[in-house]
């Protein structure tokens, strides 16, 4: 799991823009504490992280906040439905694919600078949909790389 990539992609998927990571540090040098307190939107989202390590402090504070922000942070989400296109291919179908949060955000953003400029956030989220599955299916993996209901990559 990548909770930091998650919480990006989530944030930018609710129109919050990307999350900022603030850091401060505690402690003596032979024993440093980090507290990340995360921002997006204007507000401070969850409780904020500690750890040993700014990377484990970042960690914390994205599970904390995607948390707050009604994502669950051990699971993968799946993606929005897709439906059929217009020639019948296409999934028609609900599938789960795997999550990167890089790839989802980069996908998001191509789909946002290229739609058309009354496009509705529905149509943009198919797009970007669309756009990652294709991206992932280039790549080698999709929903085949699920081997059993349940399985968390």
């Amino acid at each position: 799991m990548n909770a930091k990539g998650d919480l990006i992609a989530r944030a930018l998927t609710l129109g919050l823009g990307a999350p900022t990571f603030e850091a401060e540090t505690h402690g003596p040098p032979h024993d440093r504490r980090f507290r990340v307190t995360v921002r997006a939107g204007g507000q401070v989202l969850g409780e904020g992280g500690e750890g040993r390590s700014k990377r484990d402090a970042e960690r914390a504070a994205s599970e904390s906040a995607l948390r707050a922000l009604g994502s669950e942070p051990s699971l993968p989400p799946s993606l929005p439905d897709v439906p059929a296109t217009p020639d019948g291919e296409g999934p028609g179908a609900p599938e789960r694919w795997p999550i990167y949060g890089a790839v989802l955000a980069g996908a998001l953003d191509a789909a946002l600078e290229f739609a058309p400029e009354d496009a509705t956030l529905d149509d943009v989220r198919r797009r970007a949909a669309r756009l990652y599955r294709d991206l992932l299916g280039e790549l080698g993996h999709g929903p085949d790389d699920l081997e059993r209901p349940g399985d968390v990559l």
